[in-house]
C-alpha cells in the first residue's frame, strides 16, 4: 500500500474509533444522569432540593443530546473537508479566481475560518437561546449577540490575518527550519496574548469596574499578602449581562495579573466563600499549574510544528487526506489547515490523560485553599456554584475519567475532608 492510502485509512479508522467512543461515552452520560435523576443523592439530600437536582439532570441531559448531533454533524463536516475534497475544490476555486500566492493562501484560510464558522452557528444559536434559555442561564439579547459576533470576527481579522501571514512567510522563506521559527513567533504571540487580552481585549466584550466593596476587598487583599500573590487589580465583571453563571478567575500574565469576579458570583456567595473560591485559584499559582501548562503548551506545539515541518514536504500527506497539492504555489496553507484538521482525530484518545492531569491540579488547589481559609466555606461555595450552574451531581462515572477537567462535587467534597457543607 502506498503512503497515501495508508494515511487514508488511518485516518478514517481513528475518526470513525473516536466518533463511535464519543456516542458511546455520551449515551452513557445521558442514561446515568437520567437513571439517578428521581432523588437527590443521599449524601446531599440535606443540602440540595430535588428541583435543583432535577434541573441539573435535565440541563445535562439536554446538552448532552444537542452534543451528539453536533458531534456527529462535526464529523460529516471534517470528512467533507478532507476525504470527499472540500477542501481541495475550495482551494483549486481560488487558485483559479486569485492565482497561486500570499494572497490567495491568505484568502484560503479565510474563506475556510468563516464557512466553518457558519457552519457550526446553528449549534452555537441553539445552545445559546434554546437550552441555556430554558434553564433559565441566558442574558445575552440578539443585539449583545450581533455586536459579540462582530467584534469576534473584526478581531480575529485584525489579529488572525497579520500572525498567519508571518508563518505562511516563515513557511517559504525560512528554509527546512522554519517550523523552529514558526514555533518561536507563535509561543511569542500566545505570551503576548496573556499580557494584552486584560487590559486591551476582554474590555471590548464586558465591562470590568474596580471591587468596590471596601471590607470584601480588605479580606481579599489580605488572603494574597498571606500567599505571597500580587495582582495588578481586583475587578467585577458584568457577567450577568449574558448568562447567570457565575465563575471567578485570574488573567494576564507577570505585571498584567488581574483578579475577576463576575458580578453573579459576588451576589450568591459569602465573603467567606469568596476568600476560599479565591484561595483555589492561588492554589494553582503556588503549585505553579499555570506555568507548568505553559511548559506543557511549548512542548506539545513544538512537536506540533516539528511533525508539521516533516509533513508539509511529503506529497502524502496531501492526496491521502483528499487534496491535490499544488503544482505551481505554495502549499503552505493547505498545510496548516489538513494539520489543524486531522491532529485532533488522532490524538482524541489522549483526552483522558490530559483531563487527569487537570483533575489534579483542581484537588491540589482545593487541598491550598483548605489551608488558607475555612474548607467548609470551600466546600459550601463549590455545591452553590454545582447547583447554581446546574452541574450534575450524578455524572457517569466513565465519562468523568474521560472528559472531566474538574472533580465531580462528591470526589471534590470527600477529599476535603469535610464531607458535604452544612
Amino acid at each position: 500500500m502506498t503512503p497515501s492510502y495508508v494515511l487514508t485509512l488511518a485516518f478514517a479508522a481513528f475518526l470513525l474509533a473516536g466518533l463511535a467512543v464519543k456516542f458511546w461515552l455520551a449515551t452513557r452520560q445521558v442514561r446515568f444522569v437520567a437513571r439517578h435523576r428521581a432523588s437527590v443523592p443521599a449524601a446531599f439530600a440535606g443540602t440540595v432540593s430535588l428541583a435543583a437536582h432535577q434541573k441539573a439532570a435535565d440541563y445535562t441531559v439536554s446538552k448532552s443530546r444537542v452534543g451528539l448531533i453536533e458531534t456527529a454533524f462535526g464529523t460529516a463536516v471534517l470528512i467533507g473537508w478532507t476525504l470527499l475534497g472540500g477542501l481541495d475544490a475550495l482551494n483549486r476555486a481560488l487558485l483559479a479566481w486569485m492565482g497561486p500566492g500570499m494572497l490567495q493562501q491568505l484568502v484560503l484560510l479565510g474563506a475556510f475560518a468563516v464557512i466553518g464558522g457558519l457552519l457550526e452557528l446553528p449549534f452555537s444559536l441553539y445552545q445559546t437561546f434554546v437550552v441555556e434559555q430554558r434553564f433559565g442561564f441566558n442574558k445575552m439579547t440578539w443585539k449583545l449577540w450581533l455586536a459579540d459576533a462582530a467584534k469576534a470576527t473584526l478581531l480575529g481579522a485584525v489579529i488572525g490575518l497579520p500572525i498567519a501571514a508571518l508563518i505562511l512567510w516563515l513557511m517559504g522563506a525560512a528554509g527546512p527550519w522554519w517550523w523552529l521559527w514558526a514555533w518561536a513567533v507563535w509561543m511569542g504571540f500566545n505570551l503576548l496574548l496573556l499580557v494584552v487580552y486584560p487590559s486591551f481585549i476582554a474590555p471590548l466584550f464586558n465591562k470590568f469596574q474596580p471591587l468596590e466593596d471596601e471590607t470584601l476587598k480588605a479580606r481579599v487583599t489580605a488572603l494574597m499578602q498571606r500567599c505571597g500573590f500580587a495582582a495588578k487589580g481586583l475587578f467585577v465583571m458584568d457577567g450577568s449581562k449574558r448568562s447567570a453563571h457565575a465563575n471567578a478567575y485570574f488573567t494576564g500574565f507577570g505585571a498584567a495579573k488581574r483578579v475577576v469576579f463576575y458580578d453573579t458570583l459576588l451576589a450568591k456567595l459569602s465573603p467567606g466563600e469568596v476568600d476560599a473560591v479565591l484561595a483555589h485559584e492561588l492554589g494553582h499559582f503556588r503549585h505553579k499549574h499555570i506555568i507548568k501548562r505553559i511548559v506543557a503548551l511549548f512542548a506539545l506545539s513544538l512537536l506540533g510544528f516539528a511533525l508539521l515541518g516533516w509533513l508539509a514536504t511529503k506529497g502524502w500527506f496531501y492526496s491521502g487526506l483528499g487534496v491535490r497539492p499544488n503544482m505551481v504555489g505554495p502549499n503552505d496553507a493547505l498545510a496548516l489547515l489538513l494539520f489543524m484538521l486531522a491532529v485532533p482525530a488522532f490524538t482524541y484518545f489522549i483526552s483522558p490523560l490530559m483531563a487527569q492531569f487537570s483533575r489534579r491540579h483542581e484537588f491540589e488547589a482545593d487541598a491550598f485553599a483548605a489551608t488558607q481559609t475555612s474548607g467548609r466555606d470551600l466546600g459550601n461555595a463549590l455545591l452553590k456554584l454545582y447547583e447554581d450552574n446546574a452541574s450534575t451531581l450524578t455524572p457517569d462515572p466513565v465519562f468523568v475519567k474521560f472528559y472531566y477537567s474538574h472533580p465531580p462535587a462528591s470526589e471534590r467534597l470527600a477529599r476535603l475532608g469535610a464531607g458535604v457543607p452544612a
